[in-house]
């Protein structure tokens, strides 16, 4: 019988926290350490690159974009939609080829890939071209972060994750930083400079900089323990990583995907109550993306381009301590329930502002600086999500995309309908929306929480009495074969010995 693992993660008091587990050995810390040199350092600046390319169509709209292609509607959150349903559409292939494809080669094609199609952006000249190039960079970009959440997945324990995951996520406060400073450099000593405009010269410069951190991943990502990368990792480690997880009941057999596994997952309640949670998630912060924050400051009219986009920085910058705050707090003290509560409960204090709207200046800039809680808390969830499902590799890797892939493709549709640009930068409808997403993945996460500590306690109790009955034929087959020998060893058979 697999060892029963508890899913809750036990709360510890501040003093008593530690980077490794009591249980590890010195081999297993050293390899923890590789991974974490191997794995997080990349994931980080991978992630920075992306959300640099994700993030700069906002900077690009207030720095002229929208004057130099003739923008008069509704355009950027159509530009916004696009690429969002590129994410969907370009995650779909990947639910099946996790378990198939070797993550060390994946993850950096999708990187050098999405790298060509933002330096292509410097040169539209319509929304058709824009639109097209937006929708690619979200198709290649599709799977990288359900891929790093399924290799953090592959090498972790679910206790482990969050943290990890957690210096990941800053990759997004930091890209959307940076994007606003590369845009305001690029705005001040860079405009028309050999005729190209300021926001042009920002996607030859994010180009320029993705591709290299997409070569650079070759080489150092370690892959996964069925398709590992070998230039720093060797077979004792592989199976160091997999004996430690075999311990908690993860799997370590990875089976490739099959339609029986889908057929699984549909039987899975604790797919479904995730999938919930996550579109909830999901829908609880396109606040952050809507470029609410951006389009306000712009609107204030005492600012320069190259000033709006510098002031823009500001929120994520505080964004980069919420997401280590909240990881943090959810593997080593209150649990990913919890730490999705507490950062949920900040974002819609920020919200309920936005909404009223009508309050001093002062207030909405405390708003606007709440946002980012709202995806502090993205690498807990996905932590949840592997451990919750990390029986089965195979369910694990589809499981992780496809509740991305559903969750993601929701917003395709509401952020076009409640964040219509000319709306902007009030959003009523928005904020209102998102307000009511954040208050039911809280109570979610809540119910969520309490039926798999009940699910855990009940399947603890199974295998109790599984391993009572098992043990109680084997004491019966032993007796029984103990009266057998005493038969057989009588007075006579004695004597005739």
């Amino acid at each position: 019988m697999a060892p029963h693992h508890q899913f809750d993660t036990v709360k510890r008091k501040w003093y008593h926290i530690k980077w490794f587990a009591d249980s590890d050995t010195p081999r297993e810390r050293r390899l923890i350490m590789k991974l974490d040199l191997l794995i997080v350092p990349y994931a980080f600046l991978a992630y920075w690159i992306k959300y640099i390319d994700q993030a700069n169509l906002n900077n690009a709209y207030v720095a002229g974009l929208k004057e130099d292609l003739n923008f008069h509607g509704n355009e950027l959150v159509q530009l916004q939609t696009l690429y969002t349903v590129g994410a969907v559409v370009g995650q779909i292939p990947f639910m099946f080829l996790f378990t198939y494809l070797p993550m060390h080669w994946t993850i950096p094609f999708l990187d050098i890939a999405w790298g060509f199609f933002t330096l292509a952006q410097y040169r539209a000249n319509s929304f058709g071209q824009m639109a097209a190039y937006r929708f690619l960079i979200g198709w290649f970009e599709a799977a990288f972060y359900p891929a790093m959440h399924y290799i953090f997945g592959s090498w972790y324990r679910g206790d482990e994750i969050s943290r990890r995951g957690g210096v990941f996520y800053t990759g997004l406060t930091l890209g959307t930083l940076t994007a606003g400073l590369i845009q305001s450099g690029a705005s001040a000593r860079l405009e028309d400079v050999n005729g190209l405009a300021g926001w042009r010269w920002m996607y030859i410069i994010c180009a320029l900089i993705t591709i290299p951190v997409g070569i650079l991943g070759y080489f150092i990502l370690p892959g996964t323990p069925e398709h590992p990368n070998k230039w720093f990792l060797k077979d004792e480690d592989v199976q160091i990583a997999k004996q430690r997880l075999a311990r908690v009941g993860h799997s370590v057999v990875h089976p490739k995907f099959k339609l029986s596994t889908l057929k699984s997952l549909a039987n899975n309640w604790k797919f479904w109550a995730l999938l919930v949670l996550d579109i909830f998630f999901w829908n609880g912060s396109i606040n952050y993306s809507a470029g609410g924050y951006l389009l306000w400051l712009k609107s204030l009219g005492k600012y320069s381009q190259s000033k709006v986009n510098e002031l823009g920085t500001i929120s994520p910058a505080i964004g980069i301590f919420y997401v280590l705050f909240i990881c943090f707090i959810s593997d080593l003290v209150v649990g990913p329930a919890w730490a999705i509560t507490i950062a949920h409960v900040w974002n819609i204090i920020g919200l309920v502002i936005l909404v009223i709207w009508n309050v001093p200046e002062s207030a909405l800039w405390f708003a606007f600086m709440t946002t980012y809680s709202s995806v502090a808390m993205s690498a807990v969830l996905y932590g949840w999500v592997n451990t919750v499902m990390g029986k089965s590799s195979a369910e694990r890797s589809f499981a992780i995309v496809l509740l991305n892939t559903v969750a993601q493709s929701t917003t395709a549709w509401t952020q076009l309908l409640t964040f219509p640009t000319k709306e902007a930068p009030q959003f009523r409808k928005g904020y209102s929306f998102v307000l009511a997403n954040a208050v039911c993945l809280i109570i979610t996460a809540q119910f969520l929480n309490v039926a798999l500590k009940r699910s855990n306690k009940l399947e603890a109790a199974g295998d109790a009495e599984q391993n009572a009955e098992t043990g109680s034929t084997t004491a019966s087959n032993s007796e029984k074969g103990q009266e057998e020998v005493n038969v057989n060893v009588t007075p006579e058979n004695l004597k005739s010995g």
